[in-house]
């Protein structure tokens, strides 16, 4: 079975490129649109397995931060290339996108590993501090970029002015580097899983089996790249599928940036679910708000170096019903992380803040 794995895990990023290769360019019927669909889903599992392989052998916290800033790779890549082709409809295409995956990770992702872990577990606990910080920057970053430009008065519509796009971009990034020095250097104990004994007594095989050797770490880092580019190319070719079925489902189309965001989210959800189950919840919660905060830190400084060459405004502002989903995604955030350990209720609590984002950005 295990060689059954790495068979497909090994030829599945191969298969995308070449599938890429073949249909750039094209516009694929229907079968061609289901196939370039499923070798996409695949392409994204084997980039999860590629990036536990390299994460198992940095170890953590780095391991969740190769995970998260590979999902943010395929995320920004996809933004600026729809953006660049897709004309004036995508002008806010960046602000969907990246409010999504804030709202997906800091309450799907939190909220379903944290509904799992104490279900499994009992209760779910993890570093109040490494966490707290993390929480911290996403919500700074988030009003910086995503409500600030609702505010402003330079340009009118929720948009930065050029000196305003450029600060909330070196802003981003650097709030973001110092994260990532913090988490991996300053006080990397903060962001490591609390042992106890309950931890250990289910801590999986997996976990405690020796790292991969520097061949195989740096085999499944090439191959993680490879099924990137897969993703990415391979999404592209299917975003006129998804636009489609926005349109056929009566959605508005803002709702492509929530596909998106839940597209690219996939390798992160699974893998964090996974640390879930083996009681590693402090893996969970850096792989989701690590994942929020790169999707805002890399995206944003991204973007507003694309407008270079991008044609139309660039509307980052959120509406009012967003911003208090918003703030309350912040403040639940808050009272989960304080106490350090955390009930099947705030799991559930969370998990139904994202069912209203869901649920009104249908039906906005």
């Amino acid at each position: 079975m295990v060689g059954v794995l790495r068979s497909w895990t090994v030829y599945t990023p191969l298969v995308a490129v070449l599938l890429l290769g073949a249909v750039w360019g094209r516009k694929p019927g229907t079968a061609l649109t289901v196939l370039v669909a499923l070798v996409l889903a695949a392409a994204i599992l084997a980039a999860v397995h590629h990036a536990e392989v390299v994460a198992h052998r940095v170890g953590e916290p780095f391991g969740s931060l190769v995970l998260a800033v590979a999902v943010t790779v395929i995320e920004v890549a996809l933004i600026v290339t729809l953006m660049v082709s897709g004309g004036p409809e995508t002008s806010s295409l960046a602000r969907d996108t990246v409010f999504a995956a804030v709202m997906i990770t800091a309450n799907g992702i939190v909220g379903l590993c944290l509904l799992v872990g104490a279900v499994k577990h009992g209760l779910a606990v993890f570093n109040a501090e490494g966490t707290g910080a993390a929480l911290a920057t996403v919500a700074t970053l988030a009003a910086l970029s995503l409500v600030f430009p609702t505010f402003t008065t330079s340009l009118p519509g929720p948009e930065f002015s050029g000196s305003q796009l450029t600060f909330a971009a070196i802003a981003s990034l650097l709030l973001y580097g110092m994260f990532v020095v913090t988490q991996t250097v300053r006080h990397r104990d903060f962001f490591l899983p609390v042992e106890n004994e309950e931890s250990t007594k289910d801590a999986s095989g997996e976990e405690h089996a020796a790292p991969p050797s520097n061949r195989e770490a740096w085999g499944s880092l090439g191959l993680l790249l490879l099924a990137l580019v897969g993703v990415v190319g391979l999404a592209k070719v299917e975003s006129p599928a998804i636009e489609a079925g926005v349109e056929a489902a009566g959605f508005p189309h803002s709702f492509v940036g929530v596909v998106i965001a839940l597209l690219v989210l996939l390798p992160e959800t699974v893998a964090a679910v996974r640390a879930a189950l083996r009681n590693k919840i402090q893996i969970s919660l850096n792989l989701a708000l690590g994942s929020a905060m790169a999707s805002i830190g890399l995206t944003i400084p991204t973007i507003a170096i694309a407008t270079i060459w991008l044609d139309g405004p660039l509307l980052l502002g959120l509406d009012p019903t967003q911003i208090v989903l918003l703030a309350l995604t912040v403040v639940v955030g808050v009272l989960t992380v304080v106490p350090g350990r955390a009930t099947r209720l705030q799991g559930a609590v969370h998990l139904v803040l994202l069912a209203a984002f869901l649920f009104l950005a249908v039906n906005p």
